[in-house]
């Protein structure tokens, strides 16, 4: 449900981006951010999934191959389904080499990584907590935290490796969420869209 929202949002901006073909100059943060390896005393276990990408994902959880059109791989808490970290690809043109390409060109291009997050969280009745952006093992990252009008706290990261978009989202209850926060954290910094 969520990666439908993202990808309703990205049908217009990625697509008009996409299909110019032209990144902004400034597309990239300055510094290399390393990944995360922490298996948090074993909250953590390494996930590498065929399709070519690896994650740490949280050790005992449900895990459930995709449902097309809402995720490719889910793990879910055995006690709160509400807690659970989805992982969701679709494609793009193969020109598109940058999550940058999502925030346009000329005079309809968004600011930066804030504006895109703003506009997200206008799409799903949330408000901004943060936004940011890492560069990791040579692909752009943007990262959103956001807290939803309905209780849920998610974070949300957006790539583009291997002619996909991919969007890794973690949810859980706003009244768990500073448990959970360290953990989805670590998920987040840990997931690569490409073998390395």
């Amino acid at each position: 449900e969520s990666f439908a929202r993202v990808a309703s949002t990205f049908g217009g901006i990625a697509g008009i981006a996409a299909s110019a073909g032209v990144l902004p100059a400034n597309a990239l943060p300055s510094e290399e951010t390393p990944r995360v390896t922490t298996r948090m005393g074993g909250l953590l276990e390494r996930y590498q999934d065929q399709r070519g990408w690896v994650i740490l994902a949280p050790s005992g959880w449900n895990k459930f191959e995709g449902e097309v059109g809402a995720y490719d791989v889910k793990w879910q808490d055995l006690v709160d389904p509400k807690e659970n970290i989805k992982v969701s690809s679709t494609p793009v043109k193969s020109t598109t080499t940058s999550i940058s390409a999502l925030l346009g060109e000329g005079e309809n291009a968004l600011s930066g990584v804030e504006e895109l997050g703003k506009k997200l969280a206008a799409k799903r009745n949330a408000k901004l907590v943060a936004a940011s952006e890492r560069l990791t093992d040579d692909v752009l990252f943007y990262e959103f935290d956001f807290a939803l009008d309905d209780g849920t706290h998610q974070l949300l990261s957006l790539s583009v490796s291997k002619g996909k978009i991919w969007s890794l989202d973690a949810n859980t209850t706003e009244k768990r969420w500073s448990k959970r926060e360290e953990m989805y954290k670590n998920v987040l910094g840990s997931f690569m869209p490409k073998l390395s």
